[in-house]
């Protein structure tokens, strides 16, 4: 019991043992008082024979009872110890999946390191190359300037005959040293050249080498940098300039009453062209602020906005519905508002992604966001994007939060353990409002509960900022 059930302590134990000691004794100590009492009643009126056989009855139905109720107090206990036995269970299956996801981890790093030890020996190598080349070009060199010498001093002598022949005029036989002499410079001119090439070749090696051993030394000392560069955006296609928006049949917008907008794109059509903070009055519901977003021709409505981790967005339920943060700064604009919003007619969510080469990618759904009873419910239809999808489609999401879990999955807690309300599938996916980290986070495990796109079948993509919007996907609307 001790090894299954820690949180029994010994006092407890030992209460046990007395209340069964108890059960199993008081029977038989009551069974010989009223024994007792029945003899002395009956002394001087019944007959031996009737007293023994009264008594016997008594007996019986006595210890019968005290075994019934000490089978009873069995009972209740062996209920009490499988329900103790399954939770211990469940701990331990919880405790099997934290340790084997430990193990992959280890195996990673594992890998990594091994890597790692590849690269220092290729390093070593080049080391070993760079110096070779080193060698060689210092005794080239050195050839090069006896040559240089001898050279000069065929140059000085050749000058010295070129003086004389100014003033005699020269023979048939030094005409032909003459001759032989400028042959010969002009070879030792090619051959000049020649190591010149050959000088240029090797700094040119030698410098490319260099810068090797400068890449693989930044490897080294930043390995968080390397694993930035492959999570990146880096050969996904680039943003166009503008998206279309598909065209339904909705009901137009109207403005209120007090002739507030019920929307940012009605503020854009009836004039506005700043983005900022303005106040809208969406159609059956109260005023409120939201943050205006001005590009593509016309406005967004922010719903989500992270740019430096100023914010914590790990928030309890209520937070998650009524919003929370500085509109312009971090913020969560709340499920009710959007939800408010979004009764007006059909909508586009636009997700803009950045990560920490500042590369920029965007995708867009056509969705539609149930109310409180449903726990805001999200459904998603891809309509464009540079970048693969990396939420369900077609499937009802349920909001959650650690207070507010609708999805625990094998016993895991997925808000509470990746740090964040948001429409999960299933855990280790895509979550906008997990942890904010950095590339150079210590924690693997971190990092792999932050802030970052990861497609179903796809690497992850670590991201330094992130933005949701909305847009109605009928313009004629506000014509």
């Amino acid at each position: 019991e001790k090894s299954l059930h820690p949180e029994l302590s010994l006092s407890e134990a030992g209460d046990m043992k007395i209340v069964l000691v108890f059960l199993f004794v008081a029977p038989i100590a009551l069974l010989s008082a009223r024994a007792e009492k029945e003899h002395s009643s009956f002394d001087s009126v019944a007959s031996p024979e009737t007293k023994s056989r009264f008594a016997m009855l008594d007996d019986v139905r006595i210890l019968a009872n005290g075994l019934l109720q000490l089978g009873h107090g069995l009972k209740d206990f062996v209920h009490k110890t499988k329900g103790q036995m399954n939770d211990i269970f469940q701990k331990l299956y919880i405790f099997d999946r934290s340790f084997y996801e430990l193990s992959l981890q280890t195996s990673e790093i594992k890998e990594e390191e091994e890597q790692l030890r590849q690269t220092t020996a290729r390093l070593q190598i080049n080391n070993e190359e760079i110096k070779n080349l080193s060698q060689e070009m210092n005794l080239k060199i050195e050839d090069l300037i006896q040559n240089k010498i001898q050279l000069q001093e065929k140059v000085w002598g050749l000058e010295d005959k070129v003086t004389k022949l100014a003033i005699i005029q020269p023979s048939t036989q030094e005409t032909k040293d003459i001759s032989s002499l400028k042959a010969f410079v002009e070879e030792q001119d090619n051959h000049i050249k020649q190591l010149l090439k050959i000088v240029e070749g090797q700094h040119v090696q030698l410098n490319r080498q260099h810068n090797q051993i400068l890449e693989l030394e930044d490897k080294l000392n930043h390995i968080e940098l390397q694993e930035l560069t492959e999570n990146s955006f880096t050969g996904e296609p680039t943003e166009p300039e503008a998206i279309p928006f598909p065209v339904s049949n909705t009901t137009a917008l109207s403005y209120a009453s007090d002739g507030a907008a019920p929307d940012c794109t009605a503020l854009y059509h009836s004039g506005t062209r700043s983005s900022g903070v303005y106040t809208i009055k969406p159609n059956g519901s109260e005023a409120f602020e939201v943050y205006c977003e001005m590009k593509l021709g016309s406005a967004w409505t922010v719903i989500q906005n992270r740019v430096d981790g100023s914010l914590d967005f790990n928030q309890t339920w209520d937070a998650y519905i009524n919003g929370f943060g500085d509109l312009n700064e971090e913020f969560w604009l709340g499920l009710n508002k959007t939800y408010s919003i979004t009764q007006q007619g059909d909508y586009i969510l636009r997700i803009e992604l950045q990560d920490w080469k500042d590369n920029r990618r965007y995708v867009q759904y056509a969705f539609r966001l149930g109310g409180p009873e449903t726990a805001y419910t999200l459904q998603l239809s891809r309509i464009s994007g540079s970048i693969p999808n990396a939420l369900p489609e077609q499937t009802h999401l349920q909001f959650s939060t650690a207070d507010h879990a609708a999805d625990i999955i094998n016993y895991f807690n997925c808000p509470q353990n990746y740090r964040g309300g948001w429409w999960h599938s299933e855990c280790e996916e895509t979550n906008l409002n997990g942890n904010y980290v950095t590339p150079r986070s210590k924690g693997r495990l971190d990092r792999r509960k932050g802030l970052y796109w990861k497609p179903k079948n796809g690497r992850y993509y670590l991201l330094r900022s992130s933005k949701i919007m909305i847009h109605p996907t009928d313009l004629r609307s506000f014509d």
